[in-house]
């Protein structure tokens, strides 16, 4: 079997330990920047179903704004799961068609591609987080797991802009693991992951391979800092490898902030860098 060594060093054993700091986290967070609660972007798949769970747990229902924003052409399987998951935990849902917004506008462009109005669309939903986290006073919380992260396979500016991340360290097998140990929906822990931006799009199927191939290349290249040709030696396909790899090389833009020029002596990116644990 390919690399089921790399596929133990994902399992994750001790789940209330990570869950524990998981949840330590989105509270410290918040409230260190003078902040209580938190607004999440609803979609009905197991990565923001996570980040709810977690938020409520953190933080009390009360405290947490859950947002489903689908488009016209989004499946009626995430429009009814992302309303599960606000019944279930009881926090405060809303749900907005984002539809008129982005028709009109692609009313210039009939022949933008998929892709263009998916990223378009995946920026609409996070200008209207940041619009609901102002009226609310609270923090936008993230959903992109480590896996999609790694790969670049997020918008800049859309899924991929929060102000704190909870998955951020978890791969997307490790998502699924700790969402079904929290009691997340079984049936949104077992459909087929899909960012929805289009009908019938799946992740798996647009990326070319599953998750469960993507973490263990991952986890030997980023965590083990392993050599392409250590890699290799797994016995895992050397195209899926190449691949993988340049895809990380390739987005490392999208996990940095924008650089500044410098200029003066003390650069806010570079050498201003005291810890923002300042207090408020």
């Amino acid at each position: 079997m390919e690399g089921s060594e790399l596929k133990e060093l994902l399992s994750i054993s001790d789940k209330d330990f990570v869950v524990n700091v998981l949840t330590f986290f989105i509270k410290s967070e918040i409230e260190k920047a003078g902040f209580k609660k938190a607004v999440i972007g609803i979609s009905g798949g197991v990565d923001s179903a996570l980040s709810a769970f977690l938020c409520v747990r953190a933080l009390g229902k009360d405290n947490v704004v859950l947002i489903s924003m689908p488009y016209k052409e989004s499946s009626t399987q995430s429009v009814e799961d992302s309303r599960l998951i606000g019944k279930v935990l009881g926090a405060n849902f809303f749900e907005m068609d984002i539809s008129p917004q982005i028709d009109v506008y692609y009313r210039r462009y009939p022949n933008a591609s998929k892709l263009r109005k998916g990223n378009k669309m995946a920026r609409e939903r996070m200008s209207i987080l940041y619009d609901f986290a102002y009226d609310n006073n609270a923090l936008v919380v993230g959903t992109s797991n480590k896996s999609e992260l790694l790969i670049g396979y997020s918008t800049r500016w859309g899924d991929n802009a929060y102000d704190i991340n909870p998955l951020g360290d978890l791969y997307k097998t490790q998502v699924w693991e700790i969402a079904k140990f929290l009691g997340v929906p079984e049936k949104i822990v077992k459909k087929k992951p899909s960012a929805d931006l289009w009908p019938g799009q799946t992740d798996e199927g647009e990326l070319g391979f599953p998750y469960d191939l993507l973490d263990r290349i991952l986890v030997a290249y980023v965590d083990l800092k392993m050599r392409k040709e250590e890699i290799l030696s797994f016995g895992f396909d050397k195209s899926v490898v190449h691949r993988i790899l340049n895809m990380v090389r390739q987005s490392q833009y999208k996990r940095k902030l924008p650089i500044v020029c410098k200029i003066a002596q003390r650069t806010v990116d570079k050498d201003f860098l005291y810890l923002r644990d300042w207090g408020i």
